[in-house]
């Protein structure tokens, strides 16, 4: 079996390599390599104990497909494979045990995806074209010495699209994954979800802000925040619906002025009413993260967004995010949006009810709960997203050159990721 991984050796990394245990699912995945232009000599005979013997004296492709159907306890397998599978390769399994317990716990080991028998080639590309979008994503340089702020507001178009699940998300991974200290700031002040997301009380620190201005500084900032994790706090209310807010907006700009100093990033949950009351919010923002689903109201208010923005806040760069995305049940296709908005849609993430219900049942965001979901996984990639174009606004500001970002490790990433925090109790 290591003869086919000669020329790996000498240094060149294939950009993929099937090992699969039948006939059947050899024939598609040779089919989709043909379709991609991937020699067929790549997938070959044999199931993952195949694999791990060959990758142990061989490099690692960029994909890796590896069939667990003969394989006894795959998680320990799996566990096996990763001690000889190099950093920077993705990696999907196909297996014939339809058991939801298991494609979780394969998930948490690092895996991209789980593919169940019998393999259809159209299973086989959303894979693959998953794990090509993992692989051209830009990584952090965590070793960035001079890390500039980073302040990015997420809003919705409409109401339900999901801005304030992305918000908490991002904030989440900004501190807890990337390891910048984050100040999350949810300006829904009456119905905001952002202590709740993350099963904590809000208390009074936001409503105390709004009532009293000329309270806030360091020492205010850092008695009524609350600490979701060693480097994130949040700053949210849950103001009576008989208390109507009463401010210029200076508390507003106060806040953000003090999370500049506190954080290297802030996240604010911004309602998009408060575009149009309080429009000095987006002075010193960033990037602006427009949460969108492909239907004609979230087009039409994309548009009217994005205008406001260029017109109030042109130093502020947008992105366009569609959320909850499913391929057979929308009501625009995604040509004619980006048609009718007149740019690019940035990123898709799926639609996952069961990732963001688990998430809502423990009380952690979403990339926090299903770590190695396809939602979170989305949200990672929106997070370094988010970084570069944040990197590239404050080059008018600062002066800087931008720095390019090293694409790393999706396998070896999850698993040093989930290996920082064990994976919560069910």
């Amino acid at each position: 079996m290591n003869a086919p991984f000669k020329s790996l050796a000498a240094g060149t990394k294939d950009p993929f390599i099937g090992f699969v245990c039948d006939d059947l699912t050899l024939d598609v995945v040779r089919s989709v390599c043909d379709e991609m232009g991937w020699s067929q000599e790549k997938a070959f005979k044999g199931g993952l104990r195949n694999a791990v013997q060959s990758l142990s004296v061989s490099a690692s492709p960029q994909i890796l497909l590896v069939d667990l159907s003969e394989s006894g306890d795959p998680i320990n397998d799996i566990n096996s494979l990763a001690e000889v599978c190099e950093p920077g390769t993705v990696v999907i399994a196909v297996g014939q045990v339809n058991d939801v317990r298991l494609y979780r716990d394969l998930l948490l080991s690092g895996l991209q995806d789980y593919l169940l028998k019998p393999l259809s080639p159209d299973a086989m590309r959303d894979a693959i074209a998953q794990a090509q979008n993992i692989l051209h994503a830009p990584k952090h340089d965590e070793n960035s010495g001079d890390r500039p702020h980073i302040s990015a507001a997420v809003i919705g178009t409409r109401g339900g699209v999901g801005a304030s699940t992305i918000a908490t998300s991002l904030a989440w991974i900004f501190s807890d994954r990337i390891g910048r200290p984050t100040g999350f700031l949810d300006l829904d002040v009456h119905f905001g979800t952002g202590a709740l997301a993350m099963d904590l009380e809000p208390g009074r620190g936001l409503t105390d802000a709004i009532d009293n201005p000329s309270r806030i500084d360091g020492l205010f900032i850092e008695r009524a925040m609350i600490k979701a994790n060693d480097k994130l706090s949040i700053l949210s209310a849950e103001a009576a619906m008989s208390n109507p807010i009463m401010s210029d907006g200076t508390a507003f700009f106060q806040l953000q002025e003090e999370f500049r100093a506190a954080f290297e990033t802030t996240i604010i949950d911004l309602p998009r009413n408060m575009l149009i009351a309080y429009p000095h919010l987006m002075q010193d923002v960033n990037v602006i993260v427009v949460v969108t689903e492909l239907t004609l109201a979230g087009a039409r208010d994309a548009i009217r967004i994005l205008a406001w923005m260029k017109s109030n806040a042109p130093q502020c760069k947008p992105l366009i995010v569609v959320n909850k995305m499913q391929a057979n049940a929308v009501e625009i296709a995604r040509k004619d949006f980006e048609t009718t908005i007149e740019r690019k849609i940035d990123i898709l993430i799926p639609f996952d009810s069961k990732a963001t219900a688990q998430a809502a049942k423990l009380g952690q965001p979403v990339v926090a709960a299903v770590r190695a979901s396809k939602v979170s996984v989305a949200i990672a990639t929106l997070a370094d997203i988010v970084t570069g174009s944040a990197e590239e606004a404050d080059l008018v500001n600062i002066g800087k050159g931008g720095k390019e970002k090293a694409k790393g490790s999706v396998f070896g990433g999850l698993k040093a990721m989930l290996a920082k925090k064990p994976a919560p109790a069910q």
